[in-house]
């Protein structure tokens, strides 16, 4: 099993940045790609961006330029630095891991417990 925490997330005023971290912990597992999403209030979950394990990233066309999404494979950790925020990016924000433990070939999906970011006056 898998386990993700989440930080970093908290109130920012329109134009400043926020970096928002996740750990995954767990014992015998591997893991894939990592992602960040994010689900406003009354909206759906979107993706924000993933990453490979050897660096690939991928970006929602609405968060280029702005949010850059890094990992760490040695600690299991995975990043979202996010500038020029706009009050539109208030929103739950969560990680999101493809893992297995060792020797199985499946991958399962894991989420975290989401951290708030809110972006105000």
């Amino acid at each position: 099993q898998v386990q993700l925490v989440e930080s970093g997330g908290g109130l920012v005023q329109p134009g400043g940045s926020l970096r928002l971290s996740c750990a995954a912990s767990g014992s015998s597992f591997s893991i894939g790609i990592m992602g960040w999403y994010r689900q406003a209030p009354g909206k759906e979950r979107e993706l924000v961006a993933t990453i490979s394990s050897d660096g690939h990233t991928n970006y929602a066309e609405s968060f280029k330029g702005r949010f850059t999404i890094s990992r760490d494979n040695t600690n299991n950790t995975v990043d979202l630095q996010m500038n020029s925020l706009k009050p539109e990016d208030t929103a739950v924000y969560y990680c999101n891991v493809r893992a297995r433990e060792s020797g199985v070939v499946i991958f399962k999906t894991y989420w975290g417990q989401g951290t708030r970011v809110t972006v105000s006056s």
